[in-house]
């Protein structure tokens, strides 16, 4: 599989750290320290998840090598729904004119974009599909509460656009190597440690530790696990690509692969967590840093809980 365009959407609007004093007690250096953020995006009230989608399809078009028509697959990645029912995939088949595709939505909390990943390469295997398009997007700020000291201060808006093809294009484009995901809803707090629910707050992390914990365990292990079943050493891993959760389970893996700083991209300072975006919304702004020979490494947690990685070539 191969990564033939990406696009992005990230709102103007940014919520400053000292926003929060006076809305949960958080002080501005309070926040930062433990979390690394200092500003979040946030979506403007006429914006939600499917303008914010479409915008990020518009930023990818003119990089895509064929028309938008040929798409076959179109998946929504997501947990923040604008309409439970009808979905952003649904939504840019119309707009776009997409008439011989499946549509279909996907959620698996921060996981969303990696299970996404993988459908997308199953739908290939079986031959029902050979160009797809996923839309990752997240509109934290419809359902935080941000008067909620232990999360309501860490969420961001965007959206992410990923044009993948079963073919190349062009020597330019990124070769999905594998992905890997897993399901551990029975592990540590399991399904308590995030969780959305609008009647009773909105998106809550009341198990922060147990999802800190954890995401420090597996994130690195996915990439590990890829790495020597694919015969790459940490060595050649040229970028490290982690979930935008937080910047101390950044630093945490850092520690524990020996990896130097620079290896690292991120955007949680400025965005905040924007959910199942984060990750691929990385890959999409530092695209173009990429050069042939690089391996890239993308890894995620996600609450429920839920995990993954994949490996990209150029």
């Amino acid at each position: 599989m191969y990564i033939n365009a990406t696009g992005f959407y990230v709102p103007a609007g940014r919520v400053p750290n000292q926003y929060f004093l006076d809305v949960n007690g958080l002080t501005s250096e309070w926040i930062e320290k433990r979390t690394g953020i200092k500003t979040r995006s946030k979506a403007a009230p006429d914006e939600n998840l499917d303008t914010m989608s479409k915008a990020a399809i518009q930023n990818a078009l003119p990089k895509l090598p064929y028309d938008i028509s040929e798409v076959d697959l179109i998946i929504a990645a997501s947990y923040s729904p604008f309409d439970t029912v009808a979905t952003p995939a649904h939504v840019a088949q119309r707009d776009y004119n997409i008439t011989n595709a499946k549509a279909l939505y996907l959620s698996s909390a921060c996981s969303s974009f990696m299970n996404a990943l993988e459908v997308v390469e199953g739908y290939f295997a079986m031959g029902k599909a050979s160009k797809a398009l996923i839309i990752s997007a997240d509109h934290n700020s419809a359902y935080s509460n941000e008067s909620d000291p232990k999360a309501g201060h860490l969420w961001g808006d965007a959206a992410v656009a990923v044009f993948i093809s079963k073919d190349r294009y062009s020597e330019n484009e990124g070769k999905i190597v594998e992905i890997y995901t897993q399901g551990l809803g029975h592990i540590g707090k399991g399904p308590e440690g995030v969780h959305l629910r609008p009647r009773k707050g909105g998106i809550m992390m009341p198990e922060g530790k147990d999802v800190f914990v954890n995401a420090c365990t597996y994130m690195p292990q996915n990439i590990l696990h890829l790495l020597e079943k694919n015969h790459f050493t940490l060595d050649q891993l040229s970028y490290f690509i982690g979930h935008q959760a937080n910047m101390r389970i950044m630093s945490n893996i850092a520690k524990q692969l020996n990896l130097p700083e620079e290896r690292f991209l991120s955007n949680i300072e400025e965005l905040g967590n924007t959910g199942s975006v984060s990750c691929a919304l990385v890959y999409a702004q530092y695209v173009d840093r990429f050069k042939k020979g690089d391996l890239v490494g993308i890894t995620v947690f996600g609450g429920g809980y839920s995990t993954g990685a994949c490996l990209i070539q150029f």
